[in-house]
């Protein structure tokens, strides 16, 4: 494993209450003894109850950010969240690219917020992006809007020959704690371990694919990786009885 502090840098959005976004990533990558850099695309509206609005961030202020940071420094992990638009997070991907170590991109496709917030992208050019990330990380509710497929598992599968998926579990009854990891052509279930009881968590999704992103960078292989995110992201539910819990390993 690696033993300095790897560096990860965060594309997403600024969630005043700090469950989401931006801060929910470098909370988790600092929890993981990374060093995190973080991009705002989108000064947002809400708490962790009620999602209002998105204020995008010009998108040349959002490439001066990039490219300043790229000035110094290299990044093996990139996670992308919160976006305006498909073709922007080409664009976002195509610039990363020119990196002299190409970086391995995980997408946290946020189509929704948990509030019930809709951010209506246009997917036609989602196969473009598939084929340039490393993993993507949607819920079930997402990777059905993803593949069109009402059956969640099944869609993550026809995603899957385009790049590495992980389904994450969703919070009701069906759902709940049912992951699975599509891998280089298998799949593998993870079932859930803690005993203790979980509660719903807004942000969740954020700090699981953030836990995921800072496991990579710190040299574990895919599926270690993503147990030990799963259980980690168990333990952020557990954490407290709220919308908002801490951070700890």
């Amino acid at each position: 494993m690696n033993k300095g502090r790897v560096k990860i840098l965060t594309i997403a959005g600024f969630d005043p209450s700090g469950g989401a976004g931006i801060l929910a990533d470098i909370k988790t990558f600092e929890a993981f003894k990374c060093l995190g850099f973080a991009i705002n695309t989108a000064n947002t509206i809400q708490n962790e109850v009620e999602f209002i609005t998105p204020y995008w961030v010009n998108e040349n202020q959002v490439f001066e950010q990039l490219n300043i940071l790229l000035k110094l420094h290299q990044y093996e992990y990139v996670k992308i969240g919160l976006i305006p638009s498909i073709s922007f997070l080409i664009k976002i991907i195509s610039t990363l690219n020119t990196q002299y170590t190409v970086p391995k991109i995980i997408w946290d496709p946020i189509l929704s917020a948990s509030a019930g917030f809709d951010f209506q992208h246009n997917l036609s050019e989602l196969k473009e992006v598939l084929t340039s990330v490393y993993v993507i990380t949607p819920n079930w509710q997402e990777v059905k809007q993803l593949s069109g497929n009402e059956d969640a598992k099944k869609g993550a599968e026809e995603l899957s020959q385009f790049t590495n998926v992980y389904l994450k579990g969703g919070h009701n009854e069906e759902e709940l704690g049912k992951d699975y990891l599509f891998f280089e052509g298998k799949i593998y279930p993870l079932n859930p371990k803690n005993k203790k009881p979980i509660y719903s968590k807004h942000g969740s999704g954020c700090v699981f694919s953030s836990a995921l992103t800072a496991n990579l960078a710190n040299g574990y292989p895919m599926l270690k990786a993503a147990l030990r995110s799963k259980r980690y992201i168990e333990k952020y539910l557990s954490s407290t009885n709220e919308l908002l819990g801490y951070h700890k390993i």
